[in-house]
């Protein structure tokens, strides 16, 4: 049976990064990034964009699991509400998949320390680290298996979580 694996977790701890190794760990694999289905400019999260970008992730992402090439699909996006997670679902009702939801987190310290250096490589703008920290504590609500990264290296992350899915 195909496996989806949802990788959740604020930005900056390291989802893409773990969840592209994984996906070669899971080989024959297909790894989406949500944020790719929402890379517009300026960013305008208005509703009707929100359900743009989750039609584009069911499609992607049914489109994966019917691939008879592909034996797992990672997928990694800030899903840090249980509604957030469950309209990425909804859409895949009647397909046949082993699911599997993660919740990256790391200290307050060390996701500060990363994002931060995101930033000042461009990679992220000046509120980006107290957006980050601000949506930390919601992951430990949610009903996921948390994967601390505070002291793991981004192989180190996919090689756990390879191990939480296949052990």
């Amino acid at each position: 049976m195909k496996e989806l694996i949802l990788l959740g977790g604020p930005m900056g701890v390291g989802k893409t990064t773990a969840g592209r190794l994984l996906r070669d760990k899971l080989a024959p694999a297909f790894f989406l990034d949500g944020d790719w289905c929402w890379d517009m400019s300026p960013f305008d999260p208005c509703e009707e964009n929100r359900r743009m970008v989750l039609d584009n992730i069911a499609h992607l992402l049914a489109a994966f699991l019917d691939n008879p090439g592909c034996g797992a699909v990672v997928f990694c996006w800030v899903m840090d509400r249980p509604e957030i997670i469950r309209d990425v679902l909804a859409p895949l009702a009647g397909k046949e998949y082993r699911l599997h939801c993660f919740s990256l987190t790391a200290s307050p310290e060390e996701l500060a320390r990363r994002v931060a250096g995101d930033a000042a490589r461009g990679l992220r703008g000046p509120g980006a680290v107290g957006e980050s920290l601000a949506r930390l504590p919601r992951y430990e609500a949610l009903n996921t298996v948390k994967i601390d990264t505070t002291a793991l290296s981004p192989e180190e992350t996919a090689e756990a979580l390879k191990q939480k899915i296949r052990p």
